[in-house]
């Protein structure tokens, strides 16, 4: 409610020498009440319960003349400058605007519990981080032969360096011709593919941004994660703007296959905080807001978040995107081999991993290792089946990238394998995959 300075001031001389109110003189003020559209106001009223006495008749006694006495009585002016003050503050509410007298309603702060305001905390600071990617595709209008870059698909990453490295999964970005990272502050940047590691789902991306737009996420560790602590998801599901949803750590070391190679991911986190489409490559948080995963992969028949969500462990993550950054590229070891599905295995009644080709010129072959053939009758003779790897047990395929994932480039690894009715331990040296050299 506006108030003019001057109605300010007599407002104010009022309350200061009410003060000064004889106590035969007893005020009583209605309070005011706002309500919209409508504004009542009631006005104060003075109620005064003891008046002062009525002037008495003139005697008509004869008095000596004098002059007459002009003071007048103090409950006289006391009555009097309330009458006149009373009528000014009416008139000034009367003309004031009462559009403007929601400046005296006080909003009271909205209550939130102590893991509320952590919640909202964490998502505020780690927002900046979260990036979302758009995967754009050339093709050719069937009619006017024009050629389009269309988006195919979008996915989230999230801010690794002030250097202007993006972190997203490589099935986001698969196929793209083109690709697109928009920043919390809604500018867009082109970006360039750094490198990328089909097997364990992780890519660089690169844009050319003003450092101070990069907000780089604070990493944490994932080793000594615990099943039941809170986790918190960001991304853009459905391509909706920057989505924040919660849960817990429902498991560890899960093991779910890459996307694109098919091989074994180990260690993976699995959590109930919702991932749908579009979650792909952003963040998982912990509560002290610290990256612990990269959002992959959701178990759903549907394609909607089923409550089973998987997120590549940060530890996984670091060393593949240092090596990224370095090199452009991840070495990883290899045997040189194609091995039967473990199903077929099992149907044979042994325990191990069926070799069914080894390249000569791969470290296999090199070693001796025996391929899978058939004779001259066409009879089926199987190959050798790797039982242990230096000296730790082989059972599946998945243990046979466990074991890898663990050697190093050059390395040379004792193979047992079982050829025929008799065990034997082949020497092999690791090399890099063919596209990695």
């Amino acid at each position: 409610m506006a108030i003019t300075s001057s109605s300010s001031s007599l407002i104010s001389t009022f309350f200061f020498h009410s003060s000064s109110f004889p106590r035969s003189i007893i005020t009583k003020s209605k309070s005011l009440h706002f309500h919209s559209p409508t504004h009542s106001i009631s006005h104060p009223t003075l109620f005064l319960l003891n008046p002062p006495p009525p002037p008495q008749t003139p005697s008509t006694k004869t008095q000596p003349l004098s002059l007459p006495n002009l003071s007048i009585p103090k409950t006289c002016l006391d009555s009097l400058f309330i009458f006149c003050t009373s009528i000014a503050l009416s008139f000034t509410l009367f003309i004031s605007n009462p559009d403007s007298a929601s400046a005296f309603v006080v909003t009271t702060p909205r209550k939130l519990q102590t893991d509320e305001l952590a919640t909202v905390r964490l998502f505020q600071e780690n927002t900046p981080s979260v990036v979302y990617i758009t995967n754009l595709a050339v093709k050719q209008d069937a009619f006017t032969l024009d050629v389009l870059e269309v988006p195919q698909g979008s996915g989230s990453g999230f801010v690794w360096d002030k250097d202007g490295h993006i972190v997203t999964n490589y099935h986001v970005i698969r196929g793209a011709s083109d690709l697109r990272v928009t920043l919390a502050d809604q500018s867009t940047y082109d970006a360039k593919v750094v490198g990328f590691d089909q097997d364990k789902d992780v890519a660089v991306l690169s844009v050319d941004a003003p450092k101070d737009k990069l907000r780089p996420i604070p990493v944490g560790v994932s080793a000594d994660l615990l099943v039941g602590q809170k986790v918190y998801a960001i991304g853009n599901p459905f391509g909706l703007d920057h989505t924040l949803t919660t849960g817990v750590i429902s498991g560890l070391r899960r093991e779910i296959s890459s996307a694109a190679t098919g091989r074994p991911i180990q260690d993976v986190i699995q959590t109930d905080a919702a991932i749908n489409p579009g979650n792909s490559g952003g963040p998982l948080l912990d509560s002290s807001g610290n990256l612990i995963g990269i959002n992959t992969a959701i178990y759903s028949p549907s394609g909607a978040s089923s409550g089973v969500g998987f997120s590549i462990p940060v530890d996984t993550v670091n060393g593949i995107v240092d090596q990224l950054v370095k090199f452009g590229k991840v070495t990883r070891p290899i045997l040189g081999i194609k091995f039967a599905p473990d199903q077929s295995v099992e149907q044979l009644g042994v325990s191990g991993v069926l070799v069914l080709d080894a390249p000569a010129t791969g470290p296999a072959g090199k070693a001796g290792l025996q391929s899978t053939k058939r004779d001259a009758y066409g009879r089926l003779i199987l190959g050798d089946i790797i039982t242990s790897v230096n000296g730790k047990k082989v059972t599946n395929g998945s243990d046979l990238y466990r074991i890898l994932d663990q050697c190093e480039v050059g390395e040379k690894v004792v193979v047992e394998v079982l050829r025929g009715d008799h065990k034997e331990k082949i020497p092999v040296i690791l090399e890099p995959k063919a596209d990695e050299s």
